[in-house]
């Protein structure tokens, strides 16, 4: 797949901005603030319909406007699309292919892929497991389209059975007990779907980024990823897990109750990463933490690859001066014009002159890109 073109209005620092891309690397040069990871949150917006800095939309539209648009023309093997995203300062969005506006936004997803990898991803390895999670999610919105929709039902009776056990949480539960099944039964139904898929994704994705990370590390660390689920069954099958949610459930209802939420779900899951047998955010240096977010990265594009049978996007958010040479070099040879790829960064001292000579370069300041200094 190939992105033609990107239209920003009144998003981010952008009040009206098109750029054409005419290379399958396009190095975006600025100094901090200047709109750079901006451009490439637009076009994750368009993959995944999230953005891994904003939650609220509002933050998104520029200031003292209501709305702000992304337009994008893609090239894919069966075709152009046009993509249109509206977001609105009230939070109501909508999208829309080739002029025609859908009413879910399930149905934007799936038509651009993209990987990103910025300087946040090492909170990968450092950070809570809800980051974890959060990145699970998003590769598997990529892989189905449809586990958005899954995920939303789960979220839901998550939130709706919050909401009830904070209301009964003084006054115990015996009376409106049948209820409380009704939301049992809701949620493990919809959280043995989560459950299922994202096991299934981390079996294909675990054998990939172990083989990068042997790639890159020399072949001296061994990378195991684990999924590992809040509800421990040992199965598969959904009655089983499902049957092994709801006696979970039973086994901590009154600690629930005590604390007024759920314990109990895929909300609570983790995905273990661990190098030589050891976790990884006790392991080693940064370096080592960075090998590991890298081969990651790149078994995510080899998974998307094969998954929906064309090359997503690559967009690099000044990492390379994350990473040290070897690093940098195994980074630079795996994507050559395989991928294409929106980079952005400082300076060009990274760049060898073969690279520089083979990409579009775009220089950013204060919202404006323009091919000259």
């Amino acid at each position: 797949m190939y992105l033609k073109t990107l239209h920003l209005r009144q998003f981010r620092n952008y009040h009206e901005q098109k750029v054409e891309f005419d290379a399958a690397k396009t190095i975006l040069v600025g100094n901090n603030a200047q709109g750079k990871s901006n451009l490439l949150e637009a076009v994750e917006l368009l993959a995944t319909l999230r953005s891994h800095r904003m939650a609220r939309d509002r933050d998104l539209v520029q200031d003292g406007e209501t709305f702000a648009q992304i337009n994008a023309s893609l090239e894919r093997q069966i075709g152009i699309s046009d993509l249109t995203l509206t977001l609105r300062s009230s939070g109501r969005r909508s999208v829309a292919i080739n002029g025609e506006t859908f009413r879910r936004q399930m149905d934007f997803l799936g038509v651009i892929n993209a990987v990103q990898f910025s300087s946040l991803d090492l909170e990968l390895v450092r950070g809570s497991p809800e980051v974890r999670r959060n990145w699970l999610d998003t590769l598997l919105i990529q892989l189905e389209p449809v586990y958005a929709h899954i995920l939303h039902q789960y979220n839901q009776v998550l939130r709706q059975r919050n909401a009830f056990l904070k209301k009964h949480q003084d006054s115990g539960i015996s009376t409106q007990q049948s209820e409380l099944v009704l939301w049992n039964a809701q949620l493990a139904t919809t959280g043995t779907r989560v459950i299922r898929r994202r096991d299934r994704a981390i079996q294909r994705l675990a054998p990939l980024a172990a083989a990068w990370h042997s790639s890159i590390s020399g072949s001296t660390e061994i990378l195991e990823i684990k999924y590992s689920p809040n509800i421990i069954s040992g199965q598969n099958q959904p009655e089983e897990i499902q049957q092994a949610f709801l006696s979970k459930i039973q086994h901590r209802a009154f600690a629930e109750l005590y604390r007024g939420t759920t314990l109990v779900g895929p909300h609570r899951d983790e995905v273990e990463l661990t190098i030589n047998q050891t976790p990884a955010r006790q392991y080693g240096s940064q370096g080592q933490q960075r090998t590991l977010v890298l081969a990651l990265k790149l078994a995510e594009l080899q998974l998307i690859e094969e998954v929906v049978k064309e090359s997503p996007l690559l967009l690099l958010d000044d990492v390379l001066a994350e990473l040290d040479p070897s690093r940098q070099n195994q980074l630079l040879d795996t994507i050559q014009d395989r991928f294409q790829t929106l980079i952005t960064t400082t300076h060009l001292n990274s760049f060898d002159s073969q690279w520089l000579n083979s990409s579009q370069i775009l220089y950013v300041k204060s919202g404006e890109i323009s091919t000259q200094y």
